[in-house]
């Protein structure tokens, strides 16, 4: 059968302690859309790939598996990928309470 996009990657969201996920916690939850940004002047990894949620950073893919991510995106390929919230659990860890769902989109 037939689908527009499959899964990619599903992961945790890394540095969620770091970034400003509490601005946006209370309105994330499973299907919200996400943006991703290559940061290739990221002092601590070139291949970082920021998350966004309404215009709020909210933390990274993370290194092991941004590679590919971000040398699709720094080329211009920004419609590749469609980034979701995947489950919330605020019971969980502050680095673990977002997981999201990375897709890739067939271009055809």
């Amino acid at each position: 059968m037939y689908k527009r996009s499959r899964e990619y990657i599903s992961c945790n969201i890394a540095g969620q302690s770091h970034w400003d996920i509490a601005e946006v916690f209370g309105e994330l939850k499973p299907g919200s859309k996400l943006k991703l940004k290559a940061e290739s002047d990221n002092p601590y990894d070139p291949n970082a790939v920021a998350v966004y949620y309404k215009g709020v950073k909210i933390g990274f893919v993370p290194r092991a598996q941004n590679e590919t991510i971000s040398l699709l995106l720094a080329y211009g390929h920004k419609d590749v990928f469609k980034a979701y919230v995947l489950a919330v659990d605020p019971s969980r860890d502050l680095e673990h309470r977002v997981t999201m769902r990375i897709n890739v989109r067939d271009a055809r």
